[in-house]
């Protein structure tokens, strides 16, 4: 059986504290087998051509500002996948499109917090990509030739936020209030969307969804979805369950598995 492909919303650094969220992923984490390794595509790393993170060990990316000291002392020390590297290079080379290294990046906190979560042990080996672009189409396709990486037991997980709009955001009213009605609109459409498999929709979302410029007035947490779709439709197909939902100082903390 070919390992899953997942598109969850990670949170910032203080995802950690949040009880209910650390316990969904965690339980998430609990019904998968456990993959090979991981390939990481976080929504806080672009770099154009697309580029590989560290094989080496480096140390964590602490990709914020202004948050309490203990947030910058996290460690997670998964091992590191230069094997995944060498055949994430294979596929995703082709005239026109390279792949790159970048040995002293670690993984940012789009890629650590929610594993963290998931496997608490680190000790399942772990690779990021940056993103090359954030066109849907062009991530899709990068997804369609990551697919085979699937039946070596390898998972693509696609770190983001279903809605991201930091003008939202508002500690006083506490992670629970109720979301802005963009947040909530644009959530129910992903969500319809995707059980309706709908890949025309999802791809030209901007044009499509309600409210998708609010809910995403940068498009880069929505589209690390792309390159799980373009994996999940090459190699079995777009059936997916909503595994994770709700709101979070009202952005949307949707997440889906594939396959």
């Amino acid at each position: 059986m070919s390992a899953p492909v997942l598109y969850l919303s990670h949170g910032a650094p203080p995802l950690a504290d949040d009880e209910r969220w650390t316990a969904e992923l965690s339980s998430w984490s609990s019904e998968l087998a456990r993959p090979k390794d991981v390939l990481m595509i976080s929504a806080h790393w672009e770099d154009a051509p697309t580029t590989l993170g560290s094989t080496t060990g480096a140390p964590l990316t602490y990709d914020f500002w202004g948050f309490p000291q203990k947030y910058y002392e996290v460690t997670y020390d998964a091992p590191a996948a230069p094997t995944l590297a060498d055949d994430v290079t294979k596929l995703l080379t082709w005239p026109g499109h390279s792949v790159h290294r970048d040995e002293a990046r670690g993984l940012d906190h789009g890629a650590y917090v929610p594993l963290k979560e998931m496997f608490p042990e680190a000790d399942v080996p772990v690779l990021q990509m940056s993103m090359p672009t954030l066109d849907p189409r062009g991530l899709f396709e990068i997804g369609r030739r990551l697919a085979p990486l699937r039946e070596q037991g390898t998972m693509i997980v696609g770190s983001g936020f279903t809605t991201h709009n930091l003008r939202w955001f508002d500690p006083r009213a506490g992670s629970d209030a109720l979301p802005p009605r963009a947040s909530a609109e644009f959530d129910h459409w992903a969500q319809e969307a995707m059980r309706a498999q709908d890949l025309d929709s999802l791809l030209d979302f901007l044009d499509k969804a309600p409210a998708a410029h609010e809910a995403h007035p940068r498009t880069e947490h929505f589209a690390p979805l792309f390159v799980t779709l373009g994996a999940a439709y090459e190699s079995g197909g777009l059936d997916n369950k909503s595994v994770i939902d709700g709101f979070w100082f009202g952005l949307s903390k949707r997440s889906w598995q594939f396959g």
